[in-house]
């Protein structure tokens, strides 16, 4: 790819976190950047394409009157393929910046965790254009706020674990509280295995916390092993109960 024109204006590239789900939960900066910017992205053929946008939408309705730049990034693990799609996706960013073009790139939660944006980002940015992320409420801080209860105390320690892959029940087996992200598909997994546990710990989930359709389960016998994507598990030890 050609070097930046250092003469010539670019654009840039705000990766900006909606927050969990709801839009009263929007940062000022965040409504104040979309409604400045020129582009809207969102990824496709990915869960967060409709969701994030809807957020959005709920805090700034003008926003239906942005450009709209979609990006293909699949749900896939397959690292060439993941590579390629993010390649493309950075090279079209790119390609409206270089027109002048302020771009927000929307994204749920915090662009920081776990985030589809984040690849883009390090494209971008390596490339030598102006980027910026804007952080928004993480969904575990949501979902400990839905359950009217902190994440943590005193020394405790925080592990933020992403449940569909491997390793599970080591992170597990971590001591203090253990949020798990993104969860869908391994509730069943994961279940089982803190089913086991001894001494059993304390499991709550929220499913899509600030969402339509939220659920909450504060047992974890009560876990719904058929719950959506939009899924966290918060473990906590056992001398938490109240």
């Amino acid at each position: 790819m050609e070097p930046i024109d250092q003469n010539k204006k670019t654009g840039r590239l705000y990766g900006l976190g909606v927050g969990p789900g709801d839009p009263e939960l929007m940062t000022l900066k965040a409504v104040r950047l979309i409604g400045e910017c020129d582009t809207i992205a969102i990824p496709v053929s990915g869960r967060e394409t409709n969701v994030a946008f809807e957020i959005a939408r709920g805090a700034v309705p003008e926003i239906e009157a942005k450009e709209l730049l979609e990006v293909f990034m699949p749900m896939i693990r397959e690292e060439s393929k993941l590579r390629e799609s993010h390649d493309k996706a950075a090279a079209a960013v790119i390609a409206e910046l270089e027109k002048g073009k302020d771009i927000v790139f929307l994204t749920l939660g915090d662009p920081s965790i776990y985030s589809t944006y984040i690849y883009i980002h390090n494209r971008v940015a390596a490339q030598g254009y102006e980027t910026e992320i804007i952080p928004g409420i993480p969904s575990f801080c949501a979902v400990s706020a839905r359950l009217n209860e902190g994440l943590t105390e005193a020394s405790e320690a925080l592990h933020v674990i992403p449940a569909s892959y491997g390793g599970i029940e080591e992170a597990l087996a971590l001591k203090g509280t253990r949020v798990l992200m993104k969860s869908g598909k391994s509730i069943g997994k994961v279940k089982a295995i803190l089913s086991k546990m001894e001494p059993p710990p304390e499991v709550k989930m929220v499913e899509r916390c600030g969402m339509e359709g939220e659920r909450v389960f504060r047992r974890l016998e009560d876990l719904d092993e058929e719950a959506g994507y939009f899924s966290i598990l918060v473990v906590k030890e056992e001398q938490k109960r109240r």
